[in-house]
C-alpha cells in the first residue's frame, strides 16, 4: 500500500463525525473534516512516516503534493504538511520545495494552512539560504495574492533576536494599505513577535507608521502601557 493509500486509511479509520461539524463550522472551511483531533492525527501519522519511508527528494516532494492535491478532507492536508516537515526528510529542505510551499499556499489560502508553512518551511529555508529567499520572499511580499504577502510577514515570526528587521519592515509595507482582515492580522502578530525581542523598536514603528487599529492592537498586546 502506497502512503497516500495508507494515510486516508488511517484517518478515515480513526474519523470521529460528531467533531467532524464542529471543527468544519470553527475553521469556516468549505472542504469537510474527518473529525481527527491534533494529538491522534499526528500519532499515527508518525507512525505511517516510518512504515512509509520515502527514498528520494522528489519522491518526497511527489508525496506530498499528492497528499495535497488529492485530499477530499481538511486532515489529508495536514498530513502532507506534517510529511512536509517529517525528520526523516530535513536534509532535503532546499530551494527546490519552493514550488511546493508556494503551491500550497496558493491553494490553501487559509490561516491554518499558510501560517504553518510560512512560519515553519518558508522560515527554515529563509535561515538555511538568506540571499536567495531574501529576494523571494521580498517578491512575495509585493505579490497579488494576499496569502503570498502573508507568509513573507510572518514568515520570521520564530526568528527572535536573528530576525531582519529590514526584511520584516519590507514586507510590511506593501500590506499597509490592504483591508484585509488576515493582511492586518499578520502585521500585527510580525510586530508582536518582534516585540519580545525589541519592544522599544516596535514601539518606535507604530508610533511613525500608518498601521490599522487591528494591527496596532496586536503589535502592541503585550507590551504594557503601550
Amino acid at each position: 500500500m502506497t502512503l497516500h493509500k495508507a494515510v486516508r486509511l488511517a484517518l478515515t479509520e480513526a474519523a470521529d463525525p460528531a467533531r467532524a461539524l464542529s471543527m468544519r463550522a470553527y475553521m469556516k472551511s468549505e472542504m469537510p473534516f474527518l473529525g481527527v483531533t491534533a494529538v491522534p492525527r499526528r500519532a499515527l501519522l508518525r507512525r505511517l512516516f516510518t512504515e512509509h519511508r520515502l527514498d528520494s527528494a522528489p519522491e518526497w516532494r511527489r508525496a506530498v503534493l499528492a497528499l495535497w492535491r488529492d485530499a477530499e478532507y481538511r486532515e489529508e492536508r495536514y498530513a502532507a504538511i506534517e510529511l512536509s516537515a517529517h525528520r526523516f526528510y530535513r536534509s532535503w529542505q532546499t530551494l527546490y520545495t519552493i514550488p511546493m510551499y508556494e503551491e500550497m499556499i496558493v491553494t490553501g489560502a487559509w490561516w491554518d494552512f499558510v501560517d504553518d508553512i510560512a512560519i515553519h518551511r518558508i522560515g527554515t529555508l529563509l535561515r538555511l539560504y538568506p540571499e536567495s529567499m531574501r529576494r523571494l520572499v521580498l517578491e512575495w511580499a509585493h505579490d497579488a495574492d494576499l496569502w503570498k504577502r502573508r507568509a513573507a510577514i510572518l514568515c520570521q515570526n520564530s526568528f527572535k533576536d536573528g530576525t531582519d528587521v529590514h526584511l520584516l519592515y519590507a514586507c510590511i509595507e506593501p500590506s499597509l494599505s490592504d483591508t484585509d482582515f488576515f493582511a492586518r492580522k499578520a502585521i500585527g502578530w510580525a510586530l508582536r513577535e518582534y516585540a519580545r525581542t525589541n519592544p522599544q523598536e516596535v514601539l518606535r514603528y507604530v508610533k511613525h507608521r500608518g498601521l490599522s487599529g487591528l494591527s496596532r492592537r496586536e503589535a502592541l498586546r503585550n507590551l504594557p502601557g503601550a
